[in-house]
């Protein structure tokens, strides 16, 4: 399905103050601040549609101050279920860490789940409230230049009709696979997990429970995650000679979830996807007039649901500033300052989540039996 717009510019040339690559929450969010500070944008994506799967559950509550920012947090908090806590579960059900997020000391629940392709929506369509930002979907990006004074974006749409976005700035947020960050020639340093994960969403919660409960089983740790709307996420790692084709197989899936639900023959799917869990970094967030954001900048693994609002803040800090810029309060060199303030804050979010990730499921059964020691052993202090 393709997404209609409020503004879908007709020209083959295109003139804007700021291109946006990619329609993803980060890109979205850019351009919705960028439109209430009166700022010409212009997103392009090269998918036809918005994806429509989930990715991302964890929302916090810097996130909500964001959507707060450009009006629309009132929208998101239907599709969200607040004080979200994270329960870390032994092989036989005991919790030895338990995450309670129940302060809201700076306006909003800590953390909060959420079902992304909804949110994401709710951003596209707050596009519509600014006849000054235009999308173009089902454009990819064939080539960008930069000069002293702007960006210059080569695009093709899946017909193979070809188009120009020139740009004061462009904000690349285009994902893991950024073809901004790698025809800059942006290194992106770090490590990929020798292990992937199957990722399945079921409707009707076959469970009920609240929260999320990661169980710690060596044999095969699995997460599992209530949603909104009775949605439920559970994630098992798979296992070394395991395929995702040999796990979707119904006996096979079936058996997977004889482990977390009474009766699986019942269980209604959404969708089953298999993930790797990616820890890298943008060696630099700016090259001149171009500038990284989301996953072009920062890729990290799930366990501190850390990703998704590691964009958002990578939105909240870059909008205002090029809005700024574009409108001569501020001095380019202001843009300086995005990366300052954000790449050491994502590198630590990198960390803390490779942490958890190592908690969770560590390469040993000797490995897991400290854990669990020195768990024990930390619950006994006050």
């Amino acid at each position: 399905m393709t997404m209609s717009s409020a503004s879908t510019p007709s020209s083959l040339n295109l003139t804007t103050d700021v291109a946006i690559v990619g329609a993803g929450p980060v890109g979205l969010m850019i351009a919705n601040y960028l439109g209430q500070c009166g700022v010409n944008v212009t997103l392009v994506e090269k998918l036809d549609s918005l994806i429509d799967y989930p990715r991302a559950i964890g929302l916090d509550d810097e996130s909500l101050r964001t959507f707060q920012a450009v009006g629309l947090a009132d929208k998101v908090l239907p599709h969200t279920t607040p004080w979200h806590a994270m329960r870390f579960l032994t092989p036989k059900g005991r919790c030895f860490a338990d995450i309670q997020p129940k302060t809201d000391e700076f306006g909003w629940s800590r953390r909060n789940a959420f079902i992304q392709p909804q949110v994401d929506n709710i951003l596209y369509q707050g596009l519509k409230r600014f006849a000054h930002v235009d999308t173009l979907f089902d454009h990819g990006v064939t080539g960008i230049t930069q000069d002293a004074d702007g960006v210059t974006l080569q695009l093709e749409s899946g017909k193979g009709q070809t188009r120009t976005v020139r740009a004061r700035y462009v904000a690349a947020c285009d994902g893991g696979n950024s073809i901004i960050r790698r025809t800059l020639g942006v290194a992106y340093e770090g490590r990929t997990k020798a292990n992937q994960w199957i990722v399945v969403d079921v409707r009707n919660d076959p469970l009920g429970t609240p929260h999320i409960d990661m169980c710690c089983d060596p044999e095969r740790p699995y997460v599992s995650a209530a949603l909104p709307h009775g949605i439920r996420r559970f994630e098992f790692m798979v296992m070394p000679g395991e395929t995702e084709e040999e796990l979707s197989k119904p006996e096979n899936m079936a058996k997977l979830m004889r482990k977390v639900v009474p009766d699986p023959d019942k269980v209604d799917y959404i969708r089953k996807r298999v993930y790797t869990h990616n820890a890298r970094l943008a060696a630099t967030f700016r090259v001149n007039r171009v500038l990284l954001a989301g996953d072009a900048a920062h890729i990290m693994p799930v366990w501190q649901g850390q990703g998704y609002n590691s964009g958002m803040r990578d939105a909240s800090n870059l909008a205002w500033k090029l809005a700024m810029v574009i409108r001569g309060e501020a001095g380019s060199g202001l843009l300086d300052s995005y990366e300052q303030e954000r790449r050491d804050h994502a590198r630590s979010m990198i960390h803390l989540s490779e942490v958890a990730g190592d908690i969770f499921a560590p390469e040993s059964h000797t490995a897991a039996k400290v854990r669990d020691t020195v768990m024990l052993a930390l619950n006994a202090v006050p």
